[in-house]
């Protein structure tokens, strides 16, 4: 497979060889981008240092079906997109002829291959830097950090600091896409490169010690996910951080410097920030007919782009069933395939300075422009036809 022209080379005349990937949470374009005064850095100062894509949008909802198809190509499952409660093996029935899994489950079976495993074979390396993994060492260990399998995950809810857990604990492993892959989890690269954040200042001192593509995922809190940036009593992090954008906007001001700086980004280096998912969605509320409490319905309008595909294993509109009690429950409907429109900024020598895009992208577009990248064949739905890969919109011209 030939590199793309606009992929080839930087603007120093090699190849893009090393790639930064930050993920962050569940935020919605028209605030990060528009509304919002919590996130200067992300929404105003990065994009005029390199590329705005304003119609980059998420693949589903709620957060691992996004992670899972970014790295893998595939779409979602019915119990990935209800965010795997329990780690739960995939039950796959077949593999269809687009090498999607048909079945249901959180941890694919290992004939089921990721972007890690297509740039190792090609002799590429990969690691997955994951923020607090291992904080505390009695939920999940430090190096490729997961619950056991088919049992409860535990780190769907953030550890507030204590004497056991001085730091507390926010990882999520729903946010760690590789462990959700036999074929990186039973193998001892999983333990070698899916790591705690703190390696990557260590890996970034030379070239040599760059991986050739980093995913970086932030703690609960400075991903976006948790608190909702204000710093008020009772709606921030379990750490008393403020979270939401804010925070998310602080982590970046720490790191992307770090990476920018690094020998491997100046050389032949690209940086994107996106997020997973929108959390735009429409609140109603009703009665339950049987136990007369309160049902608050949150409605995600699934906006998506791409001639996006549902794949083989769910439906539309579904609801997912109610969580609560009886005085409250709360349920969620999907409507549309997609994951609304997020957007994403794009830092490389590469790029012009204040360039925007407005050419449709989601994850499968990402996955298939990382692939093009490296080389690689294109994994599941990243080879849906006529899916764009970012070329001279964003590059510029060759």
């Amino acid at each position: 497979m030939l590199l793309q022209p606009a992929l080839a080379s930087s603007a120093t005349g090699h190849p893009i060889r090393h790639v930064f990937l930050i993920l962050l949470e569940n935020e919605d374009y028209a605030l990060t981008f528009g509304e919002s005064t919590q996130d200067p850095y992300l929404s105003r100062t990065l994009p005029a240092k390199g590329a705005m894509l304003r119609q980059y949008y998420g693949t589903g909802h709620q957060s691992l079906d996004n992670y899972i198809s970014l790295l893998s190509g595939q779409p979602s499952s019915p119990q990935s997109e209800a965010d795997c409660p329990s780690f739960n093996d995939f039950q796959m029935s077949s593999m269809n002829p687009q090498g999607l899994a048909v079945g249901d489950g959180c941890v694919y079976p290992a004939s089921v291959p990721t972007l890690a495993n297509q740039l190792q074979s090609a002799k590429f390396s990969w690691k997955g830097y994951m923020e607090d993994m291992g904080n505390d060492p009695a939920r999940e260990s430090a190096t490729c950090g997961h619950p056991p399998l088919n049992e409860i995950d535990h780190t769907h809810q953030a550890e507030a600091p204590s004497n056991a857990v001085p730091l507390g604990d926010q990882y999520a492993s729903r946010h760690d896409p590789f462990v959700y892959f036999h074929a990186i989890l039973d193998t001892p690269a999983c333990a070698q490169r899916v790591v705690n954040l703190k390696r990557l200042s260590a890996d970034l001192r030379s070239l040599a010690t760059t991986p050739n593509f980093a995913f970086i995922t932030p703690n609960l809190c400075h991903d976006g996910h948790d608190g909702d940036g204000s710093g008020t009593a009772g709606r921030g992090c379990v750490n008393g951080e403020p979270g939401g954008l804010a925070s998310a906007d602080k982590f970046l001001r720490h790191w992307v410097p770090k990476i920018l700086a690094s020998p491997a980004y100046q050389h032949d280096g690209l940086l994107i920030i996106t997020f997973d998912e929108s959390n735009f969605a429409t609140l109603a509320r009703s009665r339950d007919p049987v136990t007369g409490g309160n049902v608050l319905t949150a409605t995600y309008t699934g906006e998506a782009c791409c001639a996006q595909q549902t794949g083989p294993n769910v439906v539309r509109p579904v609801t997912h069933a109610s969580v609560g009690n009886n005085a409250l429950t709360f349920q969620i409907v999907l409507s549309g395939v997609g994951g609304d429109r997020v957007g994403a900024v794009l830092l490389s020598p590469r790029i012009r300075p204040g360039t925007v895009s407005d050419v449709p992208y989601n994850h499968y577009a990402l996955l298939r422009s990382l692939e093009d990248l490296f080389g690689l064949p294109y994994l599941g739905y990243a080879g849906q036809s006529g899916l764009a890969s970012l070329g001279p919109d964003v590059f510029g011209p060759p």
